[in-house]
């Protein structure tokens, strides 16, 4: 896979792109990631990248030319990376599990890292770009959404992670929170594992955490669950949960 960030600030990936599961991808071939300077693709002398927005307001609006200039540089030197043009902004859609994963499926993306006030308008319909936010609330600018992103993308590219029943059991991936997740010492501070972990009971187990990944979801984000794939035993679980048949201190 392939990735193309393009920031005004290409100073900071060098660190998050160097460490854990993406240093780990990038070592063994399954991603490259690119960082291109924004600032390259101006054409004035002062490297301008924004400017005052029409019609009057306070801060700074980042110019259109230089976003545009930089995708279509992208697309002419290395097309199997820019498959799909993402754009951070806190305007865009809430960025999920379920596009890491429709992401992982590609042979590249490029994510733009908006800034100041925001982007020109135009920059979205003129490069077919995808507005995408990783939460409701404001950054400086869009450098750590586009490391959030590639973190999410890398870890499911197959052979980034050692143990990749891991990935198959991470929250969201089945629509609902992960399980509690307990490891050595068995009592610590007065605090007990839960016997049922301690049991080598298999089946036990699985009724567990299933039962704690759906009490969690329904206590923590019970919007998840509009949306969640639920088998009939989780629907059962559910109802229980919910009628408060299955109370524990």
């Amino acid at each position: 896979m392939r990735v193309h960030i393009v920031t005004i600030f290409p100073e900071a990936f060098p660190g998050p792109l160097g460490v854990g599961i993406v240093k780990r991808a990038r070592e063994r071939g399954l991603l490259d990631v690119e960082v291109w300077d924004l600032r390259q693709f101006t054409e004035d002398r002062h490297r301008t990248v924004d400017d005052t927005p029409y019609g009057g307001g306070a801060g700074m609006v980042m110019k259109p030319e230089p976003f545009v200039r930089a995708v279509e540089r992208i697309r002419e030197t290395a097309p199997e990376g820019a498959e799909r043009v993402l754009l951070t902004t806190p305007q865009g859609r809430l960025f999920t599990q379920a596009q890491a994963r429709e992401l992982a499926q590609l042979p590249g993306f490029v994510v733009l890292c908006g800034r100041y006030e925001g982007v020109d308008e135009r920059v979205v319909p003129l490069v077919g770009a995808c507005e995408v936010s990783i939460g409701d609330y404001v950054l400086s600018g869009g450098e750590v959404a586009a490391m959030v992103i590639v973190e999410a993308v890398a870890r499911l590219l197959p052979g980034a992670v050692g143990d990749q029943a891991s990935v198959s059991q991470d929250s969201f991936t089945t629509g609902l929170l992960d399980y509690p997740h307990y490891t050595r010492p068995p009592e610590y501070r007065g605090l007990r594992v839960p016997e049922v972990l301690l049991s080598g009971h298999h089946e036990e187990i699985r009724r567990w955490r299933k039962r704690e990944a759906l009490r969690r979801t329904l206590l923590r984000r019970p919007d998840l669950l509009d949306r969640a794939v639920l088998d009939e035993e989780d629907r059962r679980i559910l109802e229980e949960l919910r009628a408060g048949k299955d109370r524990r201190e």
